[in-house]
């Protein structure tokens, strides 16, 4: 774990809560060390660019936390360096619920996870949203060419620190393609079988 992630997010009321359920307590400096972001290392980056899914949060005005769910192909969430990334944002269901938020505060949260692996990486940053027909150098950086026509908006996240958690009570879950990749030598054989029992007949 990078060390800022704890820094900023174990509070006085944190503390207050670790130390009734476990009789002790980290300490609560959350605000400290802001001026100090975590770079993300070798494996964070890794880990990133085979995604092809994330969870994003934001908070809106009123307070209330936001969560969208954001997918595509694996590297759809690009690493532009050390303590950047980016991504496409796409026609969707128009309300605009993430962009607005960022555009008051502009704090965000990811969780990138693998199932299969039952690994989890969080990430906090600073976003911004910029207009995609102002910017189409980005769009062919961060888009496949056949969607680029489809891109509204793009997000930009500094990232600020990292957290790996543990794997216990992770469920793992496949997608479709991992699926169909794990049976293939089975069907491969069953095939085969069938068609020596073909011969045989």
């Amino acid at each position: 774990m990078a060390q800022g992630y704890l820094d900023r997010l174990v509070t006085p009321a944190v503390a207050q809560a670790q130390a009734r359920y476990f009789g002790h307590a980290m300490v609560a400096n959350a605000g400290e060390n802001s001026h100090a972001s975590d770079p993300l290392g070798e494996d964070e980056r890794g880990f990133i660019a085979t995604r092809d899914s994330f969870y994003m949060a934001t908070v809106s005005e009123s307070g209330w936390p936001y969560i969208q769910h954001r997918g595509g192909r694996p590297g759809f969430l690009r690493v532009l360096g050390p303590a950047s990334l980016a991504f496409a944002d796409y026609k969707g269901n128009r309300q605009m619920l993430s962009t607005g938020n960022l555009a008051a505060q502009d704090r965000v949260s990811l969780f990138l996870m693998d199932y299969p692996q039952r690994t989890r990486l969080k990430i906090l940053g600073h976003a911004r949203v910029v207009d995609a027909r102002e910017h189409p150098e980005l769009v062919e950086q961060l888009a496949e060419p056949e969607a680029r026509r489809l891109v509204e908006r793009l997000y930009l996240i500094d990232v600020v620190s990292f957290d790996w958690n543990c794997p216990k009570y992770i469920t793992p879950r496949y997608t479709a393609a991992e699926v169909a990749e794990a049976v293939a030598p089975l069907r491969a054989r069953i095939a085969e079988l069938e068609a020596q029992l073909k011969t045989k007949i």
